[in-house]
């Protein structure tokens, strides 16, 4: 049987969401040492989207394969069972055999959220990037506007990217403000690795009034990442939603709300 997972975890205490060598505590480590006391059998799950050191996941989803014959809520209830506090199994559903997280997937969803003080909160330590700089929403807006569309994103995504292609189709990249918070949604076919925290960087730097709008669309046609911004702190990312074919009858995010 193949089972999809909904999975959400607080980032900040590991080393991103891919399994490493022995000692290095990931998220997806916690995950396969959980479901396999519950399989009672090894278990490797492959996710929507590998995440970074310190990025959230509020709608990561997952698969795996298990010859073991447990009800929905056993997979979801006795995995959190033996899961850390910072990482929780939101739903599970059996899923037909071709049924892939990565590859089934058409769109994937972002926020990078900023707050905005003159000093710094100790409340909001890993959860968002802090700025002490205020930000002109306006400014960075006019920016994103260069960035929406299929374009080449080499100036945008890691000099260590192993991405085949770095062409993407970024569907939506929307800034707004609520108080001190200004929030970065972003939609795309797929991400490049570092590709959100360096739209991020970009659009911070001109919000700051450091560069100019039309300075997003001049990094971007570079084609150089050597030539792009500052990337942006991982604290601030939240890896939000997954979307499938309708027909794979995958649940959205199951939170009813975003904690900031």
């Amino acid at each position: 049987m193949r089972i999809a997972l909904g999975v959400e975890y607080n980032g900040a205490p590991f080393s991103g969401w891919q399994s490493q060598r022995d000692g290095i505590v990931t998220v997806q480590g916690n995950v396969e040492r959980a479901l396999a006391k519950v399989a009672d059998h090894p278990i490797r799950v492959f996710c929507a989207g590998r995440t970074d050191t310190g990025v959230h996941g509020l709608g990561q989803v997952v698969h795996f394969d298990t010859d073991s014959v447990r009800d929905m809520r056993g997979w979801v209830h006795g995995t959190n069972a033996h899961l850390p506090d910072s990482i929780a199994i939101a739903w599970a559903k059996p899923v037909a055999d071709e049924f892939h997280a990565r590859f089934s997937a058409t769109r994937r969803r972002y926020r990078y959220v900023i707050y905005y003080r003159p000093v710094r909160s100790p409340f909001m330590d890993s959860r968002v990037t802090w700025s002490y700089r205020k930000l002109d929403v306006t400014r960075m807006s006019e920016a994103a506007n260069f960035l929406v569309g299929e374009h080449d994103f080499t100036s945008y995504r890691a000099l260590g990217c192993q991405a085949h292609s770095p062409m993407r189709s970024l569907y939506r990249l929307d800034v707004s403000q609520q108080g001190e918070f200004i929030y970065l949604d972003l939609e795309a076919n797929g991400f490049l690795h570092h590709m959100v925290r360096n739209i991020a960087g970009v659009l911070m730097t001109i919000g700051a009034g450091e560069s100019e709008p039309i300075w997003a669309q001049q990094i971007l046609e570079h084609k150089d990442r050597t030539k792009g911004g500052v990337t942006a702190p991982s604290s601030g990312l939240y890896f939000c939603q997954v979307t499938y074919p309708d027909y794979y009858q995958i649940p959205s995010n199951s939170s009813t709300a975003f904690p900031w």
